[in-house]
C-alpha cells in the first residue's frame, strides 16, 4: 500500500471515484456533485482557504487500485478554541481494512501535528457545518442534499483507532401531512397576531438586506455555545449563492419584532432527489437532466439552518415560522417529508422544538475526536 497527496488531474480523479467504488452495489447512497466536491479544495471558492489550510491523500494498494482517501484541514479561526488545538478530517472513504484506514489516519494526524495541532475532528468540513458533517451512526437512510452518509463500518475504523464521540447530530424528519399538535398550533397562531411581529420570507432582489439580517441573528443566537466563531457577511452571501440553483424563496423565512431581525429558518428542496440520477457528474447531459428532474419537482425538504437571538428565544418565534411554511407548502401538494437537520445534543432548545412539531428521529450522525497524546494510533 501507498499513500499520495494529491497533486495533478488523475490524483483528483481518483480521489472522487472512490466512492463511486465503495458504495457501487448500496441503492441508498447518492453520489455528491463532483464540483461540490472540489469548491472545498478552490481557494478561489471557499472562503475558509483564506484564514486555514487543507491538504488531500489517496491510498493505493500494490496492483495500483485507489482503496482510500482522507483530507486534513486547519481552520485558524477555530482550531485555538479548543482544550487542544484541534484541526479537521473530512471526506474519508475507505475499503473495510483497518490498516488502510489507520495508515490514512496517521498520515492525517502527521499533517495536523507538523502544524500544532493536539487534537482533530472528523468527519468535518472545510467550510460551515451545514454540509460533510459527521459520521452517520443510525438511520442509513436516504441522504438529504449535504448530508454525511457512508457505510455503517466506518464507526468501527474511527472507534478503534481511537477517536471518541464530541458530540452526537441529531436529525428528525417531520411528516407534512399530519398537522402540527395542537398546543404548537395555537401558540403559533398567537405569536402571529401580536403587535410589531412581522414575517417575510427571503427575496433574491434584497438578498444582501437577508444576509445581513441572518448574521445579526445567527451570532447572537449561537455566540454561547462552545468554539463558536462569528459568522461573515462574505460567507452568508457565498452560500446563499450556492443554493441558488435550489432555492425557493418561499422556504426561508424571517421574523422580525418592532422591525429588529429575530429569528430565520431556511429550508431547500431536497437537491439529492434530482441529482441522484446523475453519478456526480454535470456535463451537458446531466445539466438536461437536472433541469428535467427539477422540473418533475422534488417531495422531501431539508431544514438546513435555525436560529433565534437569546432576547427572543422563549417568544415562540419558530412555531409561528412553520406555520407560515405550511400555509405555503400545502397547496403546493408536493412535499411529502421535512428533513430537519442536523440539531446538536447539547442544544435542548431547538430539540424541544423538534419534538413539539411531532418529528420523530430520522438519522444520528456524531463528529468524533482524536487527541493525539492518547494510545491507539497516537
Amino acid at each position: 500500500m501507498v499513500i499520495n497527496e494529491v497533486k495533478n488531474k488523475q490524483d483528483v480523479k481518483d480521489f472522487l471515484n472512490l466512492s463511486r467504488k465503495i458504495y457501487e452495489n448500496d441503492p441508498v447512497w447518492v453520489c455528491p456533485l463532483d464540483i461540490d466536491l472540489e469548491k472545498i479544495f478552490d481557494p478561489k471558492q471557499n472562503n475558509f482557504h483564506r484564514h486555514g489550510s487543507i491538504t488531500r491523500w489517496i491510498a493505493k494498494d500494490l496492483n495500483g487500485n485507489t482503496i482510500g482517501r482522507i483530507a486534513a484541514f486547519i481552520n485558524q479561526k477555530k482550531a485555538n478554541t479548543f482544550a487542544q488545538p484541534t484541526g479537521g478530517i473530512g471526506f474519508f472513504e475507505c475499503i473495510n481494512d483497518k490498516e488502510v484506514a489507520f495508515s490514512l489516519f496517521d498520515t492525517a494526524q502527521n499533517w495536523l501535528k507538523e502544524r500544532g495541532m493536539e487534537a482533530m475532528d472528523g468527519p468535518i468540513n472545510f467550510g460551515e457545518n451545514d454540509t460533510f458533517w459527521g459520521l452517520l451512526i443510525e438511520g442509513f437512510t436516504h441522504p438529504s442534499y449535504g448530508m454525511n452518509y457512508n457505510p455503517p463500518y466506518y464507526k468501527e475504523l474511527f472507534e478503534s483507532y481511537g477517536f471518541v464521540p464530541a458530540y452526537e447530530q441529531i436529525t428528525n424528519h417531520l411528516n407534512l401531512a399530519k398537522p402540527f399538535p395542537e398546543r404548537f398550533t395555537k401558540i403559533a397562531n398567537w405569536i402571529m397576531q401580536k403587535p410589531g411581529y412581522t414575517f417575510k420570507h427571503l427575496e433574491s432582489r434584497n438578498i444582501e438586506k437577508y444576509a445581513l439580517d441572518f448574521m445579526e441573528i445567527y451570532n447572537d443566537g449561537w455566540e454561547n455555545f462552545n468554539n463558536f466563531v462569528p459568522i461573515t457577511k462574505e460567507t452568508i452571501l457565498e452560500t446563499f449563492n450556492k443554493m441558488k440553483t435550489i432555492m425557493d424563496e418561499k422556504l426561508i423565512w424571517f421574523s422580525y419584532i418592532n422591525g429588529e431581525p429575530a429569528s430565520f429558518v431556511v429550508i431547500l428542496p431536497d437537491a439529492n432527489q434530482i441529482i441522484k440520477p446523475l453519478k456526480g457528474k454535470l456535463g451537458i447531459i446531466e445539466k438536461i437532466k437536472f433541469l428535467y428532474y427539477k422540473w418533475k419537482g422534488v417531495t422531501r425538504m431539508r431544514a438546513v439552518v435555525m436560529g433565534t437571538k437569546k432576547a427572543y428565544q422563549k417568544h415562540g418565534l419558530e412555531s409561528a415560522l412553520f406555520i407560515k411554511l405550511k400555509e405555503y407548502v400545502l397547496p403546493l401538494n408536493q412535499y411529502e417529508e421535512l428533513e430537519m437537520s442536523w440539531v446538536g445534543d447539547f442544544n435542548d432548545k431547538m430539540l424541544s422544538l423538534h419534538e413539539a412539531t411531532g418529528a420523530a428521529l430520522g438519522k444520528k450522525h456524531v463528529t468524533m475526536r482524536k487527541i493525539f497524546n492518547q494510545k491507539n494510533g497516537s
